[in-house]
């Protein structure tokens, strides 16, 4: 709820240019979002969505929630919990509606229309929930509940619903002067275009970029499966006959771990780590900068000691020190272990005769000869064995065994692409619980990573509303007469991104504001996280890893070498993820503007917590999209403190048994809580007591 501008612009043109009343009934009759859809289970109805259709519906959805918001505030009616709180709950339905579908869409399949719309919209937007949040009238009722909640007969989740909306309007500024008001309006308009471009940039650099190979004998060392998605590439971008590697991470991770050409590494690595860096009309760094200088302003005009401070508050750490402490506690094993596996790999070079150091375009290739070597294990023996249909049906498998749903595959609902695939979701008893929507594959159209979203969250205020929940991810493709092949990292992510779709699918709630993965950012990582842990679960892996020609399962032998090989390159791993965590820190502990430009920032940041030159930080300033155009600026450090929470949490289920049931049920109330309660008291309930970090030191082997 912090996008902002001036809503008068917005009002102005629902004013100014309105069409005449018969002409506008018409439009909303013809647009697809002003009416309830018309749809199995109410999918979103994409085949009839026009990009024509977004930004009436935006307009429509603002002014109807300022009437919803005006209504509250000229009641007569002393303000209740009802009539304030729920009333707000209720207030902007269309505006979700049409932002579920937009939001969504804009990351999975974009275009150059729909990132038009996004910047018009992103500043209307922003003034829009900031005449909400600054409107004084409103927050004097939302007050006077708050004041009276000791005398209300609240539940639970009313007694959190409460103090979040007050929350919101006290972060937001309710309570600041009207020209620190305007001052923040102006400082939200400016961020939500920043971090709009930021995305767009990056996203075109991610496109841009491709290594053209015409001749065979620059592909040396390349895996078979490599070459032909290569190739297949090629031809997708007019390069028939050649071969195509680009940024995407199915085709640039296996050829920097197999490519024998150092230079086509060197050229492709650099590529990698120099997005939103070429000083271009695509350069990231004054946008970034711009980015944090505002967001430390913000913070000093809502009285905070810095961006991180206004972040942490909300999450479980609370505060900059708490972070910093854990990230403190293992930097300092990780990287003792990370100038081990440099020195390894720098022995393994010249071993084989060759005279240069170790540089990071090496790191990939010289590792996974070293777990060749080591393991006799590599990426290639294990992708027969995860076929993607085989990995999802897996996931779906695991979550059959601890909470009896079941998934159906649903051919005739509407979808935003082929390759999206459609599941009907059942509970135990039979009775509907969701739709999960799975999106695999990259495309141009689609942003880097894999996420979990909702088209739709579950809630009840006003009957059963049933969730829709896609995952959408970058994975392997088909390539000729073969399926999509995953190695074990992706099917790693697969089950990751299932977490985070069970956390919504799993909801039971009864106010959408709190519902899902509505939880703190530290937090929120955790469901998803401790699927990982299934994933690799010998008794899991012979349920789904089956060689996609013979159906045989994944030999004993092989599973031995995956768990031999778990703790191989951690030091790496862990460094790499670590230094970008302490990179996000120290921009959001900012106090004013940075007088260092961006790269001089960063360098100063990583040479301060003693980065080895062999590692690159796994997100540079200007491609870091979690902090500065996604939803984790200051909070980046999630990924790990979650990690301690589901080693911990894991090892309930190791105590008893993987699917012991009284266990499964316990850990579904923690997921169906969604943000109602406190989730360290929701973790307590589930495990007994607060996480320990040994089971996670132990998991990388740090300890």
């Amino acid at each position: 709820m912090s996008k902002t501008f001036i809503m008068i612009i917005a009002l102005g043109l629902l004013i100014c240019c309105a069409p005449p009343a018969e002409e506008l009934s018409s439009s909303m009759e013809q647009n697809p979002f002003f009416a309830d859809y018309d749809t199995p289970f109410k999918v979103p109805p994409f085949d009839q969505i026009k990009e024509e259709h977004y930004l009436p519906a935006y307009l429509e959805g603002m002014k109807r929630q300022q009437q919803e918001i005006e209504a509250i505030v000229q009641t007569s009616e002393p303000p209740t919990f009802e009539n304030t709180i729920e009333a707000l709950e209720r207030s902007g339905a269309l505006l979700t509606r049409v932002s579920d579908v937009f939001d969504n869409l804009t990351s999975a399949h974009t275009n150059d229309e729909l990132q038009r719309i996004d910047k018009e919209v992103a500043p209307l937007l922003s003034a829009h929930f900031d005449d909400i949040l600054l409107n004084g009238k409103l927050f004097e009722r939302v007050e006077a509940v708050y004041g009276i909640e000791g005398d209300l007969d609240l539940t639970v989740e009313q007694k959190t619903l409460l103090e979040e909306y007050r929350k919101d309007f006290v972060r937001g500024g309710a309570k600041l002067a009207e020209a620190e008001k305007a001052e923040l309006r102006k400082i939200n308009a400016e961020l939500s275009v920043l971090s709009i471009r930021f995305g767009e940039n990056l996203l075109k650099e991610n496109n841009a970029f491709e290594l053209v190979i015409d001749t065979e004998e620059d592909l040396a060392g390349l895996p078979e499966a490599v070459i032909a998605g290569a190739a297949a590439a090629a031809k997708d971008r007019g390069h028939e006959g050649k071969w195509v590697f680009t940024l995407h991470n199915p085709s640039m991770i296996p050829f920097l771990q197999y490519s024998e050409k150092r230079d086509f590494r060197e050229r492709i690595f650099k590529a990698y780590t120099n997005r939103g860096n070429n000083n271009d009309e695509l350069d990231n760094k004054e946008i970034l900068t711009k980015t944090a200088a505002l967001r430390a302003d913000r913070a000093r005009l809502l009285g905070y000691e810095s961006h991180a401070h206004y972040i942490l508050e909300e999450n479980m750490a609370k505060n900059p020190a708490g972070v910093y402490d854990l990230l403190n506690q293992l930097w300092k094993p990780a990287l003792a272990m990370a100038k081990k596996e440099a020195k390894d790999l720098q022995a393994s070079i010249e071993e084989q005769g060759k005279d240069f150091e170790l540089q990071p375009w090496d790191w990939w290739f010289y590792a996974e000869k070293l777990r060749k070597a080591k393991y006799d294990l590599d990426d290639e023996q294990l992708r027969p064995y995860f076929k993607l249909e085989n990995v999802r049906e897996g996931a779906f498998a695991v979550a059959n065994k601890l909470y009896g749903i079941t998934f159906e595959e649903k051919t005739d609902l509407p979808k935003y692409h082929q390759d999206v695939k459609v599941f009907e979701v059942k509970d135990s008893d039979g009775s509907h619980l969701g739709i999960y929507t799975a999106d695999y594959f990259p495309r141009e159209s689609k942003r880097g990573g894999a996420w979990m979203n909702s088209f739709r969250k579950q809630s009840r205020l006003d009957g059963d509303i049933a969730p829709i929940i896609c995952n959408v991810c970058n994975f392997s493709k088909p390539t000729g007469d073969k399926p999509a092949l995953l190695s074990f990292e992706e099917a790693s992510t697969l089950f990751h991104e299932f977490g985070h779709a069970l956390h919504g699918l799993l909801s039971d709630c009864t106010y959408h504001k709190l519902s899902g993965t509505a939880v703190p950012r530290d937090f929120v990582e955790m469901p998803s996280q401790i699927m990982e842990n299934w994933a690799a679960e010998p008794e899991v892996l012979k349920m789904y890893a089956r060689h996609y020609e013979t159906g045989e399962p994944i030999p004993q032998e092989l599973i031995d070498k995956i768990k031999q090989a778990s703790k191989f390159n951690q030091g790496f791993a862990t460094v790499e993820y670590l230094s970008a965590s302490f990179l996000d820190m120290d921009w959001h502990t900012l106090t004013e503007a940075s007088t260092l430009g961006a790269l001089d920032f960063e360098n100063e940041s990583l040479e301060k917590i003693g980065l080895i030159p062999e590692i690159v930080v796994r997100y540079r300033s200007p491609y870091f999209s979690h902090i500065f155009s996604g939803g984790y600026s200051a909070g980046y450090y999630s990924y790990i403190w979650a990690e301690v929470l589901d080693a911990d949490a894991f090892q309930a289920f190791k105590e008893t048994s993987l699917f012991d049931p009284e266990t499964a049920g316990a850990f579904r109330k923690l997921l169906a809580a969604g943000g109602s309660e406190d989730p360290m008291v929701l973790y307590k309930r589930f495990r007994g007591a607060e996480p320990k970090i040994e089971p996670l030191l132990e998991k990388r082997g740090l300890n």
